[in-house]
């Protein structure tokens, strides 16, 4: 019988890095080791029930993810997707911008296999590193019969794309997945699977697609940008965003999406000159409870970041996108 393929992609962050010394948590420079080494440094990995084929997709600290790794990114796990003796993939990539990138592609793809984005809070180099069972943890997860959707693994917690965010500046458990709850743990290797796998989101994701195709090679991206509402907010970051040439932008409100009336004044005003406005909470748990007669549209439950790679995704599935 065949040995399962799961596709371990390689994108830098702490899991990657390394520092001078095994004490140091903090000093470490990320996105040093190949994703090859990665999987070398963890020898259960080759005595498993699969065959892993690994890719270095790009090498960066995921701070500084972009839209270029992105739509890269996009196309190489389509591709493998596509391939149908591949059982699933794992990404490897650094902690802060993971809910980001999981739900970009939850967003787009909706696979029907599983892609597992697994990241560390400590170096390589630390005298006790997470990473290496994150990373089997993350493969175990792949390859798990019926397993699909994006998905986060870190500290032997599954979480889906959608509700997954980073609450923990230094703890190994960083993630949560806020009210609903984590989607699963790994234990010992086996899964305990606590609710559904993530569904496919529907939407203008086949014509969106085709537009990030269509970018070229300076990959001109509609801007979308995220509002605070606070004590003694205005307008003014909105103005100047609007005069730049801003296509949308999210509003992080107060409680259940409330928003300073001089920044909601501006919102208004920048939706009625045909920005795309959507309102998020500042909450890291809960939605905004919209009603029918509100003017500015709500996330759907999604956080200010998440909320604006939808919107960054609707615009690209536009007629008039890319700008």
């Amino acid at each position: 019988m065949d040995r399962k393929k799961i596709v371990v992609l390689g994108t830098g962050g702490t899991i990657a890095g390394t520092a001078a010394s095994a004490s140091d948590h903090l000093g470490y420079t990320a996105a040093q080791l190949g994703v090859v080494q990665l999987v070398a440094a963890v020898p259960a990995l080759a005595a498993g029930p699969w065959e892993l084929l690994t890719e270095q997709l790009a090498q960066v600290d995921s701070k500084d993810m972009d839209f270029d790794i992105w739509a890269r990114l996009v196309r190489r796990v389509s591709h493998h997707l596509a391939q149908a003796d591949v059982q699933g993939m794992v990404i490897t990539h650094g902690t802060d911008t993971l809910e980001e990138t999981a739900w970009f592609l939850q967003a787009l793809l909706g696979p029907d296999k599983p892609v597992v984005l697994t990241c560390a809070m400590r170096p390589a180099t630390a005298l006790a590193p997470d990473g290496p069972q994150n990373l089997l943890d993350a493969v175990a997860v792949a390859s798990h019969p019926g397993a699909c959707g994006v998905l986060a693994v870190c500290a032997g917690v599954v979480h889906g794309a959608r509700e997954v965010q980073k609450v923990h500046t230094y703890r190994l458990d960083a993630f949560s997945s806020g009210d609903a709850g984590p989607l699963a743990y790994v234990e010992n290797g086996g899964l305990r699977l606590l609710r559904n796998w993530p569904a496919a989101p529907a939407g203008q994701a086949q014509t969106a697609m085709k537009n990030i195709a269509n970018l070229g090679e300076k990959r001109r991206w509609p801007r979308v940008d995220i509002v605070l509402s606070h004590a003694g907010a205005d307008g003014a970051v909105v103005r100047a965003l609007v005069a730049d040439g801003v296509r949308g932008l999210v509003v992080a409100g107060t409680g259940n999406g409330s928003l300073h009336h001089a920044l909601e004044s501006a919102l208004l005003q920048a939706q009625a000159a045909g920005v795309k406005v959507v309102r998020a909470t500042r909450c890291l748990e809960g939605r905004v409870l919209s009603s029918p007669d509100d003017a500015l549209a709500d996330s759907q439950g999604l956080s200010p970041v998440k909320a604006r790679i939808s919107l960054l995704l609707e615009l690209l599935a536009a007629s008039d996108a890319p700008a």
